[in-house]
């Protein structure tokens, strides 16, 4: 009988709604009750709303350290785990995670540039959350680009070029994928818990053998507060090498754009203007290249940081940089002459300015930029509304710059004139202007590791 009462006790412990009150109570789940929740998220036995009231737990209760590992190893274990060893590759496996921000197309240009320094880039990435676009529909954008190939066709295109920006199969970590389409659309974005395990699970399921963070802050960043952003960096780097993975982190500034241009398409045309050094902008030549080195030292691939700069500038100078992006596209079924030939991405009906008052851009509320770009199409308020890639933002001016009628807050591209007219408002009520000189605060803050 005392047995038949602990089978029972153990059964009821892992019905998901029991799950869910426990974290809902404050309490701590058991290795167990994650991996039993997280099974049932990636075979679809839990439902929707279930998910969603887990997630809305662990926003409010949040995770001991153990439990984060357990469900990181938990939604890691949920698919396949690629191997490259069988691939005799030239040089270790490492990958880059943002947390996101607006702007954000580091990623189009770091892989291909760690790629050109002789590393390996699997780099799995994720469409936008909340404000912050995503690195899979900005490749979208681009016709033919598979996001999704096989496991075979990513490792064949990762060995003969040296990187592939995919996002997550059906097989790898299908659990976290599950999970991260709806914290999107429930207002549980900034756990960080979540968070952590969510960047884990499909870094660990690639393979890697290192990874650098970087993990944004300020008011178009999900860590607004820059002890937020630490206590994050910190969160990933712990749960990262217990888990045996090398992992570096930086915290770096999301209080503007990062780039000048914020909308998917757009950020493509920026990114292959930065890679063939038609244009680079300041802010985020700084943030490619310390994330770049850093791809170096926590590979062991450098020891020194001067040593390691030289080298990512000589990858971008060369063209070698430019040429991997271009073959990469190719080889994931873009076009080949992407480099080379305008009219390849969707263009907007509308450009119109966005005039502010004379004055110096003192501050800007970034978050607000993410979601003017959302009202116009450029991103998603349910999870599987689709997106226009032409529209959004270029010439965006930096906190800094003078603006006014012979300098325009930004060029606003959109679908008609409604549309164009509401992100201008947006747009005009989220910057502060005016006399005088702003406080820039340092792109690259801290380093963790």
């Amino acid at each position: 009988m005392e047995r038949v009462r602990k089978n029972l006790a153990l059964y009821y412990s892992m019905l998901p709604q029991e799950t869910i009150r426990i974290k809902r109570d404050g309490g701590v789940l058991t290795d167990e009750q994650i991996t039993a929740f997280v099974i049932g998220i990636a075979d679809g036995s839990i439902s929707e709303g279930q998910v969603a009231a887990f997630a809305m737990a662990v926003f409010f209760r949040g995770m001991s350290m153990p439990e984060r590992v357990a469900l990181t190893r938990a939604m890691t274990a949920s698919g396949d785990v690629l191997d490259w060893r069988d691939l005799d590759l030239s040089g270790p496996v490492v990958d880059k995670h943002s947390t996101g921000g607006v702007g954000d197309k580091i990623s189009l240009m770091l892989a291909p540039v760690a790629a050109a320094c002789g590393l390996f880039v699997p780099m799995i990435s994720g469409r936008g959350l909340g404000h912050t676009g995503g690195t899979l529909d900005k490749l979208d954008a681009i016709p033919g680009y598979d996001t999704a190939p096989s496991n075979e066709r990513f490792r064949k295109v990762v060995k003969n070029t040296g990187c592939a920006i995919i996002g997550q199969t059906a097989n790898l970590a299908p659990a976290d994928k599950r999970l991260y389409s709806i914290r999107d659309v429930t207002a549980t974005v900034e756990s960080l818990p979540l968070i952590t395990a969510s960047i884990l699970s499909k870094k660990l399921a690639a393979g890697l053998q290192g990874l650098v963070m970087d993990v944004k802050t300020g008011n178009g960043a999900f860590a607004s507060e820059e002890s937020q952003a630490c206590e994050l960096a910190e969160s990933i780097v712990a749960v990262a090498r217990g888990a045996g993975l090398q992992t570096h982190a930086l915290i770096t500034d999301m209080n503007q754009v990062l780039g000048r241009s914020v909308g998917n398409a757009l950020e493509v045309i920026e990114a292959m203007a930065y890679l063939t050094g038609s244009q680079r902008d300041a802010r985020m030549h700084e943030v490619t290249t310390a994330l770049a080195v850093e791809m170096l030292l926590v590979t062991g691939m450098e020891d020194d940081e001067g040593v390691a700069a030289q080298r990512v500038e000589r990858a971008l100078d060369s063209g070698e940089a430019a040429e991997i992006f271009a073959r990469m596209v190719s080889e994931l079924g873009g076009p080949e002459d992407l480099l080379e030939t305008e009219g390849h991405l969707p263009t907007a009906t509308i450009v119109k300015p966005c005039i502010p008052s004379d004055g110096t851009l003192l501050a800007i509320d970034t978050r607000q930029v993410g979601i003017a770009v959302i009202g116009l199409g450029g991103g998603r308020v349910r999870a599987g509304d689709s997106i226009d890639y032409s529209v959004g933002l270029t010439d965006v001016a930096a906190v800094g710059e003078a603006v006014g009628a012979e300098r325009p807050l930004a060029m606003v591209h959109a679908r008609n004139e409604a549309e164009a007219g509401q992100a201008i408002g947006t747009l005009l009520g989220a910057a502060t202007v005016g006399p005088g000189a702003a406080e820039i605060p340092a792109t690259v803050k801290q380093r963790f590791n």
